[in-house]
């Protein structure tokens, strides 16, 4: 399915924010307090662009940034949510992704009904009147729930799930839909069976690991005029001095070795390569915004204030040259 020439839905802000981890109580339980620090940082450095999940902190991201977001004027912003996994009430259950209790188990419903009933409630749990973008979330291998069955759920939301969001965009109650995944073949398979406006892709396109996004998923991309939506830019904070490697506990050798010559590169040429990494994900055409989380306001300032930090040309061409980017790969300037 495709629209041909009909413009599909690409976000005005090329900078937003990601409510996993500082606002979902990923690995740390923080107070509300923390969670509305963030969201006011971001606002005051001029961030208008927010991305959450039901999936994050079981509800608790969703609450909290709708609790921030509930005064403001719903065309001040742009917001998207997630869609895939039920909510169901369940005093004292907790989920080892997540610290605290929050009192809400899920369930995976890929269907129509399940698909406009997960967005009514997003809707409530936030208390804002509408969504800008959403997106079908997790549906692919690595998630672990589903492992080799995803593509049974799959077939449920190309029949299901998909369908109706098109018909909510049709409706005007959403302006896009996509995907939110961090492998390819899911969001390669959506654009051959139904017709989404952009793709969350997590993970896949870093200054770490971009070879595979480059070939495979630009080009289909471009081809059909949709835009890329690039979530965890820092490979889950590793580029900016994390320890954790995407979301696992293990780090690949061969990716701890390119980030030891990465260290080496952005030394001799006296740049930050926390700045490097976002500015690299920004790059390319066909990325229409990228979303960093941040558990503390002040990694919401920083990574503000590396947008607009100019990188000297010589470390992209020593970067391609010593063969850590692709020669293929847009690079600022």
């Amino acid at each position: 399915m495709n629209r041909g020439d009909a413009p599909r839905y690409r976000p005005p802000y090329r900078f937003g924010l990601g409510g996993g981890v500082g606002l979902g109580d990923s690995r740390r339980e923080s107070e509300v307090e923390q969670a509305w620090a963030i969201m006011e940082a971001a606002w005051d450095v001029g961030v208008r662009l927010f991305d959450t999940s039901p999936w994050y902190g079981l509800g608790l991201s969703e609450r909290r940034m709708g609790h921030f977001l509930f005064p403001k004027a719903p065309d001040s912003y742009v917001l998207s949510s997630k869609t895939g996994r039920l909510l169901v009430p369940e005093a004292g259950y907790s989920h080892p992704n997540w610290q605290g209790v929050n009192h809400f188990n899920y369930r995976y419903d890929y269907s129509a009904a399940g698909t406009r009933r997960s967005v009514e409630d997003s809707l409530q749990r936030m208390g804002v009147p509408s969504l800008d973008i959403v997106f079908i979330h997790d549906l692919s291998p690595d998630n672990r729930d589903l492992g080799e069955r995803w593509l049974e759920y799959f077939d449920e939301a190309a029949r299901g799930a998909m369908p109706e969001l098109v018909k909510m965009r049709e409706e005007g109650l959403i302006k896009g839909w996509g995907l939110g995944v961090n492998t390819l073949e899911p969001a390669l398979r959506a654009m051959e069976v139904s017709d989404p406006d952009i793709i969350l892709s997590a993970t896949q396109y870093t200054l770490l690991k971009h070879a595979d996004a480059l070939e495979r998923l630009f080009p289909v991309c471009q081809a059909r005029g949709v835009s890329l939506m690039l979530g965890s830019p820092l490979n889950a904070g590793y580029l900016a001095g994390g320890e954790r490697y995407n979301y696992g506990d293990e780090v690949p050798a061969d990716i701890a070795e390119k980030l030891r010559r990465y260290h080496a590169l952005a030394r001799d040429h006296q740049v930050d390569l926390r700045t490097a990494a976002l500015q690299f994900c920004n790059a390319p055409e066909v990325v229409s915004c990228i979303i960093p989380g941040a558990s503390r306001p002040e990694h919401v300032r920083e990574n503000a204030a590396s947008m607009s930090v100019r990188i000297p040309q010589g470390f992209w061409s020593d970067a391609k040259e010593q063969g850590l980017i692709e020669p293929g790969a847009p690079t600022p300037g």
